[in-house]
């Protein structure tokens, strides 16, 4: 075998076994980062405050239209799952009113925590995120095991909490 050949080989080799060790971790991605941010209430909530619970945060904007779609389902999700302990928190990118956000938070009647990142840091601290709807699904231990970028695979983020609420 030549040494290119090797080489490839090896690369390939390396590749897999760091997939597998991110699919398989049972850790999850990384940390949830800790931040603070104010709710529309005028409470401080801390992602690092609601460790020990399974947390679904999503970066959402008024003007995002997947974003107001998926909203009927983290009101079901935050229905069936809330008691047992999940935390929804939805927040509301720095480029959106105030105004904006309370109105489609009263109109939709949602009921899970909604927060506005009025100066980037959450969105900068979960890896700079810019495009909405963009969601993280932090475990009990408070670590990221599911991030997407667009709709959520409903399907993966349940799988994962019956398994952390039985």
């Amino acid at each position: 075998m030549k040494t290119r050949d090797i080489l490839a080989i090896a690369i390939v080799a390396v590749l897999v076994a760091g997939g597998l060790y991110l699919w398989l971790a049972p850790e999850g991605l990384r940390p949830a980062p800790d931040v603070s941010l104010q709710t529309l209430n005028g409470e401080t909530v801390s992602i690092h405050g609601l460790r020990g619970q399974p947390v679904l945060v999503t970066f959402w904007a008024t003007t995002c239209p997947s974003c107001i779609r998926e909203m009927p389902h983290l009101v079901e999700l935050h229905e069936r799952y809330n008691a047992r302990g999940l935390e929804v928190v939805g927040i509301a990118m720095s480029y959106d009113r105030a105004d904006h956000v309370r109105e489609v938070v009263e109109t939709r009647a949602l009921p899970y925590i909604i927060a506005q990142d009025v100066d980037s840091e959450a969105a900068q601290a979960f890896g700079q995120v810019r495009l909405t709807p963009t969601s993280f699904l932090i475990s009990p231990e408070g670590r990221i095991v599911y991030q997407k970028l667009g709709d959520i695979d409903w399907d993966v983020v349940e799988r994962n909490l019956e398994r952390w609420l039985g």
